[in-house]
């Protein structure tokens, strides 16, 4: 079994001046996410009205498939015109991961 973690740090429009605001940015990006079968939750900053993070993980009994999916998930945030992606931290468990 292999699971992949990524988590997004991603810099929101400056009219998300507000909670509110910033919903409305993160809340499509999340369900976008979804479609791809993955966990995915706003997992940091939720306190700054400009900045999120989002965090993505995935198991699968292989290694490719997880890196497969992880890509996606990247590519479908840093397409997204009203972000922009300022970093991916990815991390990878394995079978020999304790």
């Amino acid at each position: 079994m292999f699971t992949g973690v990524c988590v997004f740090d991603v810099l929101l429009p400056p009219d998300s001046r507000s909670l509110k605001a910033k919903r409305s940015y993160v809340r499509p990006v999340v369900a976008a996410l979804r479609k791809l079968e993955v966990s995915v939750a706003e997992v940091g900053a939720t306190d700054l009205h400009g900045r999120t993070e989002i965090g993505v993980a995935v198991v699968s009994g292989e290694a490719t498939q997880v890196r497969d999916v992880i890509d996606a998930c990247e590519r479908m945030v840093a397409a997204r015109p009203e972000l922009q992606l300022l970093s991916a931290r990815r991390r990878w468990y394995g079978e020999d991961d304790e």
